[in-house]
């Protein structure tokens, strides 16, 4: 399927969203997440496709947030429909890890855009914040939220609070990126990250997201108790014993999913 903001493709294992409005600052409109929403769904398909990468184009910005004129027009009856938040809940519990390889700003709805995703890669000249109480709002796609399950409550209050854009390597600092690389690094090196977790038995990889997931909303014996289910489900499976098997003989375990 051909798309207008964004750019699909797959290289290696790795499938790889691009939005792609340099103009705009990669600007996250309602068409922008309309085409998301069935790249996700199309990769899901694609059994090749083990990990989804989303990156903006361009060195700027890895996305800007929602259109602000588009903001200023909308209604509160129109805030309660899924939109933004919806897409990045899906994103969240997407079948398949996530990698944002984020350039540039990430601001608003970008930044919350990084942070539904399982892993963040940023470049060197990122910048991310949450600006959103300038305008009177407050960060409404996940970003109350899932800040403070990344960073901790006091330096999400800070962020969120004072508005205040956070370069990179604070960003690694508190927790909010994984890793930080040169710009010119960026793409490959979530690349190499997403080969890394290709190898990975997939069943093993759906269930660790499902259990880590559920699991930090729920008291620790609850979360346990998940996590043995879980456990005991990847046992009945073919890819256990190939994973094992592969193992005691020194070679590289072929997964198949079963």
């Amino acid at each position: 399927m051909s798309f207008q903001n964004i750019i699909v493709e797959i290289r290696e294992a790795a499938g790889i969203i691009t939005i792609n409005r340099p103009e705009t600052r990669n600007a996250l409109t309602a068409q922008t997440l309309s085409e998301f929403r069935q790249a996700l769904d199309d990769l899901k398909k694609d059994e090749s496709v083990k990990v989804v990468i989303i990156t903006g184009a361009g060195e700027k910005a890895f996305a800007s947030g929602a259109d602000i004129a588009a903001v200023r027009d909308r209604t509160f009856l129109e805030i309660l429909e899924p939109g933004m938040s919806g897409l990045y809940a899906e994103i969240e519990q997407y079948d398949k890890p996530t990698i944002a390889a984020v350039n540039g700003y990430a601001l608003g709805g970008g930044c919350e855009l990084a942070m539904a995703c399982d892993l963040r890669i940023a470049s060197e000249n990122a910048k991310f914040g949450l600006p959103e109480l300038n305008l009177a709002i407050i960060p409404g796609a996940g970003g109350t939220q899932r800040l403070s399950r990344l960073v901790g409550r006091g330096k999400a209050k800070e962020m969120i609070l004072t508005g205040d854009i956070v370069s990179a390597a604070e960003a690694e600092r508190i927790g909010l990126v994984n890793k930080v690389v040169p710009p010119e690094q960026l793409l490959d090196a979530a690349v190499e990250l997403a080969k890394k977790i290709a190898k990975k038995g997939p069943l093993a990889l759906r269930l660790a997201k499902v259990v880590m997931n559920a699991g930090a909303e729920a008291p620790l014996q609850a979360g346990l108790a998940m996590e043995k289910l879980a456990q005991s489900v990847l046992f009945t499976t073919e890819d256990k014993y190939e994973g094992t098997t592969a193992f005691l003989e020194k070679r590289a375990p072929v997964f198949k999913g079963k």
